[in-house]
């Protein structure tokens, strides 16, 4: 490549992350991702390999060794660090040589890139910082449901041909699950379209609250809980820029109020760490927990089963909707009651897009 051809390569990389708010910490894996090998994954356009080191830490370096460019998530991981595959170059988890094979002295510039990376509640984050914040000006986001010891909880990782903020605009529209997820959580279209929403926002968050009072519970809700007929049923979305949490659930009609809460009933609380990995193509690193009154371990089991088919489901419909987008360009959409969150998320990423 020459240097021109180079020096574009580098612009081209650098104007496609501003794509993308920054400033911001974004979920590069699920704790549980790490084990014994190295993991490479592209994460607003940067390729990134991530690996725990000898004491249980994570790290994350640039995926390119400064030698030959080998990816070096097709290394071996040691206890000093990350050995790239190709001369056995070994980096520690700051992006620094430590060894050559068959060299004693070592090149200053023999180094790669290194992340900011911090795990919290087996959620692994990464910090993708402006010029004016290269360092993070806060913590990442806990997630205590994962910690707390009143869950049960399990997870995985979707990848989607589609742009990451189509994965937003589903999980805040709600209302599709009457239509989309008739197996699992779905329910009576008619009450999922007609129920009562609020919705309230600021700067960085939108929230959605969603009652459906008296209605028939879906088949993950009568699989997993002893309900006695009817329930009062809740949806309370947050929205937050690299992730939404949603609790949904459920009590027996007109047990405990749908404001308390501490109200009992059947419990989902989701994690969806939603982070593109290019402007097209998104991971999607989401959790389910629940709250088993019996068979604790089936319980979830089932849980997490049938929360894998609505994303399933889901993962069908946005990736041939944005096939759709791309077959019909830019014609224009019509809006409905049911977007208003998810316009405001818009909005909000929009915002915080052409202030980084």
């Amino acid at each position: 490549m020459s240097t021109s051809a180079t020096e574009l390569a580098h612009e081209l990389a650098s104007s496609s992350v501003l794509s993308f708010p920054l400033d911001q910490w974004y979920v590069a894996a699920l704790g549980w991702e790490l084990k014994d090998k190295p993991l490479g994954r592209t994460l607003l356009n940067k390729p990134v390999v991530l690996f725990r080191t000898a004491d249980g830490q994570v790290a994350a370096l640039e995926d390119r060794c400064c030698h030959r460019a080998l990816p070096l998530s097709s290394g071996t991981l040691e206890e000093r660090g990350v050995r790239c595959g190709y001369h056995g170059l070994l980096f520690n988890s700051e992006g620094k040589c430590l060894e050559i094979p068959g060299q004693e002295k070592l090149p200053s510039k023999a180094k790669v890139p290194a992340y900011h990376v911090r795990e919290r509640d087996q959620i692994v984050w990464i910090w993708f910082g402006s010029k004016a914040h290269p360092e993070p000006t806060c913590e990442p986001p806990a997630y205590e449901v994962h910690s707390s010891g009143k869950y049960l909880f399990g997870g995985d990782v979707y990848h989607y041909d589609a742009p990451y903020q189509l994965i937003h605009d589903n999980l805040l529209d709600l209302s599709h699950l009457g239509y989309v997820h008739l197996r699992t959580i779905g329910g009576n279209a008619s009450i999922h379209m007609n129920a009562r929403m609020t919705v309230e926002s600021d700067d960085t968050t939108v929230r959605v609250v969603r009652h459906m009072p008296n209605s028939a519970p879906p088949p993950t809700y009568t699989a997993a809980y002893p309900f006695k007929g009817n329930v009062d049923r809740w949806q309370e979305i947050e929205f937050h820029i690299s992730h939404l949490r949603i609790w949904t659930g459920a009590v027996d009609v007109n047990t405990d109020a749908l404001e308390d809460s501490d109200r009992g009933g059947f419990h989902m609380r989701g994690f969806h760490g939603v982070t593109p990995e290019t402007e097209t193509t998104s991971h999607y690193f989401w959790t389910i927990a629940t709250n088993p009154v019996n068979d604790p371990e089936a319980t979830l089991s089932k849980v997490v089963e049938q929360t894998m088919m609505t994303f399933d489901e889901d993962k069908v419909v946005i990736e041939a909707q944005y096939k759709n987008m791309l077959r019909f360009g830019a014609r224009p959409m019509v809006d409905i009651h049911v977007d208003v969150g998810a316009n405001r998320a818009r909005k909000i990423i929009e915002q915080l897009r052409h202030s980084s």
